[in-house]
């Protein structure tokens, strides 16, 4: 049991010998500290030369390849390779993580650069277009990027004497860059005949637009601009690597290990050659050079990094020294002394001392080495090679003792006996040999059972025994020194093992985890003394475990640094170190072994650090005193907000139940009904989970929420108003200062556990900000949460917003909402986050509360830093349940679960008050005092110090004024929120209950619905407008749907229930409970009448017969429906036959015959009211004449069953008493209303939202005025009005038509279809028709680089003309040589006009004297009076769209969007082109992420944003803000074609799109796009067509569409609606001028 616990040791990283010197280059620098920063594997180094001490920044998960200093030498920037490579910018005083930029580059960061005054970051990765990223890096916010160039790039740098100016430099070429924006422009260095076209490894910059670069072979070139002015020759007699610039001058450093100082003019001044030093050897490679002030920092190929001075330049300091290019195998420890031993490819042995931290031997092999071990006396070390032969040597010297060669395949391991006599070798071909020490390493032995290579080997302490791993995870026992293998488990039963490094074994089982491979575990080496081991794996993690640890998943501790496989770890001779070696990193690493972890000790680990265990959760030791949770908290504390499938899965869904639709869609089937429900009121507040959602509105209004739904009540006229955008659970809200905004965050969009056979694509949780006057949205706000949002709160100026997440990191995200920009984020906690609150006084200043924790935070750039309150002495680490700030800016307030408020100054606790009895749950600043509530009840009011009680006030029934909309179930509830003004005090209550609390004393209750608990029951009285309900809360209620809208009568019933039913005379009401019984209730008083108790399962359905309400049929959980006679209270009879559970049932019109739903989906008839099974044919039943239809299978009600019926069910329906419309409810939440009979599959609905989970029940009123419908988990009783076909009132509806398309919506057109079907070929790159031979006149001058001669233009475009340059400036670098001009053509006339699959593309500019369009790839401005053409040329493939912005502040400018082939930001990829007319100067590129090209644009209201449509299968909808090239919002528009998308003339933010069979209306809110359909049910018989062109009335909500079928029509669109239909010519476009 010992191995479940992670050990209570652990390891803090010491020292790492080594400097990543291979593959990477200007990597090592002075920090103002006058400390070295450099990198080895995946840690970043500061190493003090004066303390000889390093600190170590470990905040990345792979190898740093990549290093840059802020120009205030403190922050670094640090680079690595992988899959998802980041950057990471951190402080080098404190090793802390100032920044993580991530999610653009792949492969890895090449270089990075910060600019001049350190506000901007460059990056340049290792993707296959070496992609060049600019930063703005405190905001974590790309701001350009840009394809780099086909081949690698090596060096790139800021300009710091020009702003905005960049260069780069790779692979036969110099890029100079301009940042304009968000475009990044490169021009190629011209290298003329100056110098050679060659491979350019390093740049520095210089004044007057110098710059200076080290290439390949020696020479340094120098430009001016883009143009090579002239050459160093011979600056190194090799490649230069590094060049750095400082205030003296240059410094240079190349392969020919030669360091050379320059001057600010490029004027030699010294040459240090340290080849030729005590220190240097032949080959030695300069990588990375540093020159600050006398000192001179030099870092090799070969791993060592030495220091100059300048004075002294001739006896360079080796500061650090690792091994060179090739894997590090080799370890072994000495016996007696504090050293280690390591050997590598790289053909060298060395000795490190582990007590000076520094290289006292080294020497060098004929072969790599692949293992090391040292003798018992520490005399002699031998040395596996990867030949095949092993090496002995003495210690003291290095001298060889023996070379023996007995295999030929590499030895992997070897150790020596105990006594010093043998040697075991173990090889590759699967040997180990036993060699005698004493006869000169005689063969002595030979152990051969093992079938896989030899892995580990270990002796036993009398040196009798040795064990021995191999390959394939076998563990083998050999008899020494003879090598006879054992295989009795009786006779090494006792043998004890002088060392543990196997992997394999009972004593080491915990270490493997599951389903891991034999061989991820490379190392393990066993500490007796501490009874701990240490592993290395493939992975790079060292961990620690307890030993022995027997059981499979032990607990461990986990560290990281290696940014590879870890291939030896060893313990050192008396266990003070670790020692472990990386493969690919060839690093080692010395971590200190802590034997106890102890407080002192712990605040010397490193921040990166973890001491948590890596599968267990961090101990509660310290927190033992803490008293338990209340039942309340422990309750809401274990809430999932899990379920199984979601409504955003419906996509997914229908996708892949394709194949089931296509028989379905070929019928036609019945359009849906004429009918519509509009949402009127809903009963219900969620109190129970939720705290503090409860406001008044600017104009003394209500505002809460409950299940999906944002309700706004006016308690004077009892109406309710909803904001209906959320599709799942609302979780918290909070109120705008001015009271006029409200925002609502909701439970996550996405499926945590689904049937395993559906792919997730998970959502993120939205928030939505939105107005409580117009009930529309402001914005959306997503990403960066996951699960839910459990806490928002603006900022006092209300222009912040923050919000506290449900994911494992309780995310906490600071907003401007406005713009649905993310300003910070940081993991807020790992426990749960019950409140944030802003600082009302300074904006940057935050505080979180939640379990066990007050935290306050302050923003840092794009980060938040949080620090935990300070309790001390006054109190307990309580849970925080909610927070305020008080009367200054470090004042605020918290209430705890004991009751308890504390109140805060800074961070320090200063004083505890006891407020109430059980937790305090909500608190309200006042301007001179506080209010109060807790679970007690009662509401407290409080002076600005809370040191004087000033009034309290309970909840209780007594108190109740006569005006109260209902009945307090019980006093003293659970007070969830408060809130006050208008002279009042609001308040929310558990049982989702508001109430309003004069502060004379009289308490008013306003709204209430069901306690936390499934709701199922509903029925409907039979001639009066109420409801009965009955929940798992144990409670029966009776609910008034006339205007007072109030509960009429509630019952607590001894267990929940989940179906009622009223008698047909309405004096009776029957309930069915969960327990198996049932009881009879007089309507009226709800007291008992009658009660039975036959069964065991619940009761599902309960039913009077129609008529006199003889009979009662009562249908259970356990298969069975009993039939009581009313009369006589006896069961008369037992429907028996059912496979499962019954769902439903229904007595037909004379009370002879019930039919049944159940579980397994089966239909079942029985005659009443002896319960005989009925088989009746499908024909017959449509025949019957049913009193009642709630049933959802049979032909008559086939079409409700949605094309996921297999995943969804539909739980519920009901039919109107004319038979004309079918309600029903389902586990997505949807209520939908169908036409009946509905039959054949797939029937068109109309569908609402409002209900956030499975709607539990539905059931139309007696005259069919309301439709009453039961959410299962939102607890929510909501009431909805039914307007008949015919009439309409005009309003946003929230229904649409269908979830699949059929053939015969619409009609059919031949240029519609071909329009539709047509394949954008991408012209540029086609193949050639013709092959081309030559160079084009214009790029005839320019170095022969391989793209150029194809005529490929790679990288970004630039917002240039692309016209050919001048002759005269393509002279400049052949001065003295005449040429005669170049000669070209130009552009003088185009005939033709793109019409054929375009619309809307022809415009007048110039009051009609100009004329604007397009063809093939060219923009056309065309005089009238003159017949002049003039062109804009920039596009490189065919234009498909064209817009003129119509505001006055931007005259004549022209959007195009073009053909292209994919959306990867390349130079392939679609792109719209935003220019001026007149002088067709491009004033802004956008590249598109649509693929295939862009068929529609459209400039806003006021010309700033740019509406586009891509031909991507999604048909893309994308918001610009073109100037700055910035994209807004983006969204899948249709999975049909969209022909057009045009803004409202008078708005930024609605626009609407047509195309195949749809209309759409969209909304901008910030950074996302909300949709609606358009709907034709007004029309009769309307069929939604093909809509081909719009056009907006003189009334802005008047939208005109034009269908394309064989009858074409103008259809006339008011807001959602379709109100007139007329017939017109064939379509082409529509304009009105």
């Amino acid at each position: 049991m010992a191995a479940r616990s992670a050990p209570s040791c652990h390891l803090r990283l010491e020292w790492v010998y080594g400097y990543r010197g291979h593959q990477c280059r200007n990597n090592l620098y002075y920090t103002a500290a006058k400390e070295i920063v450099y990198f080895v594997a995946g840690v970043g180094v500061v190493y003090s030369p004066r303390e000889h001490r390093q600190k170590f920044y470990r905040g990345h998960s792979d190898d740093i390849i990549s290093l840059a200093l802020h120009p205030e030498r403190v922050l670094v920037a640090t680079g690595q390779v992988g899959k998802e490579p980041y950057i990471c910018i951190w402080d080098s005083y404190t090793v802390q993580t100032i920044s993580v930029l991530k999610d653009v580059h792949t492969h890895g960061i090449a270089c990075l650069a910060f600019d001049l005054d350190g506000q901007r970051l460059v990056s340049v990765g290792l993707d296959s277009k070496n992609a060049v990223c600019v930063w703005d890096w405190k905001r974590g916010k790309m701001l350009s990027m840009a394809p780099g160039h086909t081949d690698r790039i090596f060096d790139i740098s800021w300009d710091l004497y020009q702003p905005n100016k960049l260069v780069s430099c790779g692979v036969k070429h110099i890029k100079f860059w301009s940042l304009c924006g968000n475009a990044l422009t490169p021009k190629r260095g011209v290298f003329g005949k100056t110098g050679d076209l060659q491979t350019i490894l390093c740049l520095a910059c210089a004044r007057d637009e110098l710059t200076y670069s080290g290439a390949l072979n020696g020479d340094i070139y120098v430009w001016k601009g883009i143009n090579l002015i002239r050459t160093i020759q011979g600056a190194h007699a090799a490649g230069i690597f590094s060049m750095n610039a400082c205030e003296e001058g240059f410094a240079t450093g190349g392969r020919d290990g030669c360091i050379r100082l320059w001057d600010l003019t490029f004027k030699p001044i010294t040459v240090i050659d340290l080849r030729e030093t005590d220190q240097g050897y032949k080959g030695l490679s300069v990588r990375s050079v540093c020159w600050r002030g006398d000192h001179i920092l030099v870092g090799t190929q070969d791993s060592e990094i030495f220091e100059i001075v300048v004075q002294e330049r001739n006896k360079p300091f080796l500061i650090m020294q690792g091994h060179c290019e090739g894997e590090l195998w080799a370890l072994a420890v000495h016996p007696t002394k504090p050293l280690a031993v390591t050997g590598s490819d790289d053909r060298s042995v060395r000795i490190w001392s582990l007590v000076d931290h520094a290289l006292i031997a080294r020497c060098n092999m004929e072969e790599p080495i692949r293992c090391a071990a040292v003798n018992a006396d520490g005399i002699h070390l031998a040395l596996g090679m990867k030949d095949g032969s092993f090496t002995v040597l003495r210690v003291r010297d290095m001298t060889e003792v023996v070379h023996i060669k007995d295999r030929k395949e590499a030895i992997h391991e070897l150790k020596y006996s105990p006594d010093g006599t043998y040697l075991a070798v173990g090889c590759n071909d699967s040997s180990v040999d036993i060699y005698g020490v004493a006869q000169r390493y005689k063969k002595v032995g030979e152990c051969l059972g093992s079938l896989s290579f030899i892995t580990h080997l270990d002796w036993s302490s009398d040196s009798r025994y040795l064990q021995t791993n191999d390959g394939n995870g076998k563990r083998l026992f050999y008899r020494m020194p003879g090598g006879k293998e054992v295989t009795s488990t009786e006779e090494i039963k006792g043998v004890h093992w002088a060392s543990w490094t196997c992997v394999s074994g009972l004593e080491v089982n915990g270490i493997w985890p599951k389903y891991s491979d034999i061989n991820d575990i490379n190392s393990v080496d066993g500490n007796y003394i501490g009874q701990v081991l240490v592993t290395a794996d493939d992975y790079g993690i060292i961990k620690l475990f307890r030993y022995p640890c027997l059981r499979k998943g032990a607990k461990f501790r986990k560290y990281i640094g290696h940014s590879a496989h870890v291939t030896n770890v060893r313990w050192s001779h008396d266990y003070q170190w670790v020692i472990s070696i990386g493969g690919a990193d060839h690093s080692v690493f010395q971590w200190k072994f802590i034997p106890e972890r102890k407080l002192k000790d712990a605040l010397h680990i490193a921040p990166q650090e973890s001491l948590a265990d890596s599968h267990s959760d961090e101990s509660d030791s310290d927190l033992s005193d803490v008293p338990e949770l209340d039942s309340e908290i422990e309750q809401e504390t274990q809430l999932t907000y899990r379920r199984q499938v979601y409504k955003e899965d419906l996509p997914q869904l229908k996708e892949q139940c394709k194949e089931k639709q296509k028989s379905a869609t070929s019928k036609r089937r019945e359009r849906a009904p004429g009918n519509s429900i509009r949402l009127h009121f809903v009963h219900g507040y969620r109190g129970y989970d939720c705290r503090s959602n409860l406001f008044y509105t600017q104009i003394g209004e209500i505002v809460y929420h409950v299940a999906a739904v944002g309700v706004i009540y006016n308690r004077q006229q009892n109406t309710q108003r909803f904001y209906l955008g959320h599709d799942d659970d609302i979780l918290c809200l909070t109120i705008h200062p001015l009271k006029d905004y409200v925002a609502t965050g909701q439970r996550r969009k996405g499926r945590n556990e689904v049937y395993r056979f559906l792919l997730y694509v998970g959502r993120d949780p939205s928030i939505h900000i939105w107005d409580t006057e117009t009930i529309k949205p402001l914005s959306i706000l997503k990403g960066h949460h996951q699960c839910g949002i459990s806490a928002v709160d603006f900022s006092a100026d209300g222009k912040r917003l923050a919000s506290v997440g449900i994911d494992d990191s309780h995310t906490i995200v600071l907003w401007d909402w406005k713009k649905g920009e993310k300003l910070s984020i940081a993991r807020g906690s790992k426990d749960k986050i019950f409140v944030v609150k802003m600082n009302p006084y300074v904006p940057d200043k935050l505080i979180t509360a939640g379990i066990k924790h007050m935290k306050f935070w302050r923003k840092a750039g794009g980060g938040l830093i949080g620090r935990k309150g300070y309790i001390g002495t006054l109190g307990k680490n309580d849970t925080m349940m909610c927070a305020v700030y008080g009367w200054t800016e470090e004042m605020a307030f918290s209430g705890t679960s004991t009751g308890d408020v504390c109140i805060w100054r800074d961070i320090f606790l200063v004083k505890t008050v006891k407020a109430h009895d059980g937790p305090v749950f909500s608190m309200h600043a006042l301007e001179k005092g506080f209010v109060t509530g807790g679970k007690d009840g009662i509401i407290a009011l409080w002076d600005d110090s809370f040191e004087r009680c000033l009034k309290t006030y309970a909840i209780k029934r007594a108190a109740l004024a006569p005006g109260s909309k209902g009945l307090l179930l019980e006093d003293n509830p659970s007070i969830r929120a408060i809130s006050l003004g208008h002279g009042h005090i609001l308040v929310g209550t558990k049982n989702g209950e508001i109430l309003e609390v004069d502060k004379s004393g009289p308490i008013t209750l306003l709204v209430q619905g069901h306690m936390e608990g499934e709701v199922w029951g509903l029925a409907t009285h039979p001639y009066l407008p109420i409801c009965a309900t009955v929940s798992d809360d144990k409670t029966l209620r009776i609910w008034d749907l006339s205007p007072s809208h109030c509960m009429l009568a509630v019952r607590k019933l001894k267990k929940g229930g989940r179906c009622c039913c009223f008698s047909p005379d309405g004096k009776a009401l029957a309930v069915g409970l969960n327990d198996g019984s049932f009881l009879m209730a007089n309507a009226d008083t709800l007291e008992d009448l009658v009660s039975f108790h036959h069964r065991k399962d619940m009761i599902s359905d309960i039913r009077f017969s129609p008529g006199s309400g003889k009979y009662l049929a009562v249908a259970s959980h356990d298969s069975f429906i009993d039939i009581y006679n009313v009369m006589s209270s006896k069961r008369v009879g037992i429907c028996k036959g059912a496979t499962s559970y019954i769902t439903h049932i229904d007595w037909d019109i004379r009370g002879k015959l019930l039919q049944v739903n159940t579980g397994a989906k089966e239909q079942l008839f029985f005659e009443a009211p002896r319960g005989k099974k009925q088989t009746i044919p499908s024909v017959e039943v449509e025949k019957i004449a049913w009193a009642s239809w709630t049933s959802v299978l049979g032909l008559c009600c086939e079409g409700i069953w949605p094309v996921i019926g297999e995943v969804t069910d539909v739980t519920a329906s009901c039919l109107t008493s004319d038979k004309m419309v079918l309600a029903t409810g389902d586990d997505l939440g949807f209520v939908k209303l169908f036409r009946y009979p509905t039959k054949g599959k797939f029937g068109k609905f109309k569908r609402y939202v409002a209900h956030s989970t499975h709607v539990t029940n539905v059931r139309w009123t007696y005259d069919d005025s309301m439709l009453v419908t039961l959410g299962g988990t939102d607890m929510s009783l909501m009431v909805w009005t039914n307007e008949m076909e015919g009439y309409r009132e005009k309003r946003p509806c929230d229904s649409e038509e269908s979830d699949i398309d059929s053939e015969e919506d619409g009609g059919y057109d031949s240029d519609v279809t071909r329009e539709n079907e047509i394949s954008y070929t991408i012209r540029a790159l086609s193949t050639n028709i013709r092959p081309m031979f030559g160079i084009k006149p214009h790029l005839q001058q320019k170095e022969p680089s391989t793209d150029e001669r194809q005529g490929v233009v790679r990288g970004s475009r630039p917002p240039v003309s692309r016209a050919p340059p001048q002759p005269e400036k393509l002279q400049t670098n052949n001065v003295g040589k005449k040429k005669r001009p170049i000669e070209d053509l130009v552009l003088e006339l185009v005939f033709g006009y793109r019409g054929r699959d375009c619309r809307n593309n022809v415009h007048y500019l110039n009051d009609g004297d100009d004329i604007i369009y397009h063809t093939a790839s060219i923009g056309i401005l065309h005089n009238v009076a003159t017949g002049s053409q003039s062109f804009y040329q920039e596009h490189n493939d065919d234009i498909l769209c064209l817009t003129v912005n119509q505001h006055p502040k931007f005259i004549n400018i022209v959007a195009t969007g073009q053909v292209g082939d994919s959306a990867d930001m390349s130079a392939a990829a679609p792109s719209i082109h935003i220019w001026d007319a007149m002088n067709k100067q491009t004033l802004s590129i956008l590249r598109c992420y649509h693929s295939k090209g862009v068929c529609s644009v459209s400039f806003s209201a006021t010309g700033k944003l740019l509406l586009s449509v891509g031909l991507d299968p999604e048909h893309t909808i994308t918001i610009w803000r073109w100037q700055e090239g910035a994209k807004i919002a983006s969204r899948a528009g249709h999975n049909q074609r969209i022909f057009v998308a045009e803004f409202r003339p008078d708005s930024d933010t609605q626009f609407v799109s047509v195309g195949v069979k749809h209309v759409k209306f969209w909304t901008l809110a910030g950074r996302a796009l909300l949709s609606k359909k358009g709907l034709l049910s007004t029309l009769e018989d309307a069929r939604m067509q093909t809509m081909l062109a719009i056009a907006f009335g003189a009334v802005p909500s008047v939208v005109m569409s034009v269908c394309g079928k064989i009858t074409y029509c103008v259809e006339s669109w008011r807001e959602l609606t379709t109100g007139l239909c007329l017939p017109c010519t064939p379509p082409c476009e529509m304009d009105l001028s």
